[in-house]
């Protein structure tokens, strides 16, 4: 029982963990005028222009009707633009402006910066090991659900 006890314990501290960092990157990229969810869309898009929305919300892990309304508020801030894709007048690529690559990258710094402040001061040796408790946990809650997990997330 006591290790039950114990796993309950450390799950609590990993949710409040998430918790604390989500709220100070939050903090952060206020002061950017952006919020995590945008700053998301943003950063995901640095990585592969041109994705479709239902693309960007499956790798957001949200659903198309929150990824729509995203899209259409960086669209009207000028963050991003919707383009028709070829052979398929109902969906559109979703592309960064000028603007939205700037502000991606300014995001980008600001939680770099929080990862360097905070997980970066932890020993290498202790950071590989906090990897792959996190790597096996991981594994743990795929196998009880992996059909909801996208194949090309790495939460």
């Amino acid at each position: 029982m006591a290790s039950e006890i114990d796993a309950l314990r450390v799950w609590f501290r990993l949710i409040r963990l998430h918790t604390r960092s989500r709220l100070a990157i939050a903090s952060r990229l206020r002061a950017l005028d952006l919020s995590v969810p945008q700053c998301d869309v943003l950063s995901t898009l640095t990585e592969r222009e041109g994705l479709s929305q239902q693309e960007l919300a499956a790798r957001l892990y949200v659903t198309k009707g929150n990824i729509s309304g995203l899209i259409d508020r960086l669209v009207a801030n000028g963050l991003v633009e919707r383009r028709s894709l070829a052979g398929d007048r109902r969906s559109h690529a979703v592309h960064l402006t000028p603007a939205g690559r700037e502000l991606a990258r300014r995001g980008i710094e600001a939680q770099m910066a929080f990862v360097a402040e905070t997980f970066g001061k932890i020993a290498p040796e202790r950071l590989a090991q906090f990897e792959q408790l996190l790597i096996e946990a991981r594994e743990l809650v795929r196998a009880m659900d992996g059909a909801s997990v996208p194949e090309n997330a790495e939460a």
